[in-house]
């Protein structure tokens, strides 16, 4: 499947550079924890969050916390608030292994607006 240079995996680091923006240090406080996500149209990212501090990451981490699979459209409507994260997951657009609970506070730890 040949990609056009403005879909797919130009889009997530564009979308993965917002969470940078995004991201509330204070909701992190204390968290040591490996967020995967394994998207169906772009390069798997991962999110390590620690004690308040964000790096995002290209490739797969050894032992992520909660993996995530879902397209990069799922994600940019669940981080727009356009989607609903929960509702995602029980229709099958976003699917959760591992500590599943954690995928819950992505809101706070990147709010919207």
């Amino acid at each position: 499947m040949t990609q056009s240079p403005d879909q797919g995996s130009d889009m997530t680091p564009k979308t993965l550079d917002k969470l940078q923006t995004r991201f509330n240090a204070q909701a992190a406080s204390g968290m040591d924890e490996v967020f995967q996500f394994h998207f169906s149209d772009a390069n798997s990212h991962y999110l390590v969050v620690k004690d308040g501090s964000l790096a995002v990451e290209e490739g797969e981490h050894h032992d992520p916390s909660v993996t995530l699979s879902m397209s990069t459209d799922t994600l940019k409507g669940v981080m727009n608030g356009q989607i609903n994260g929960m509702t995602a997951f029980m229709t099958g657009k976003l699917k959760a292994t591992g500590n599943v609970m954690l995928a819950t506070k992505l809101g706070s730890l990147f709010p919207v607006g």
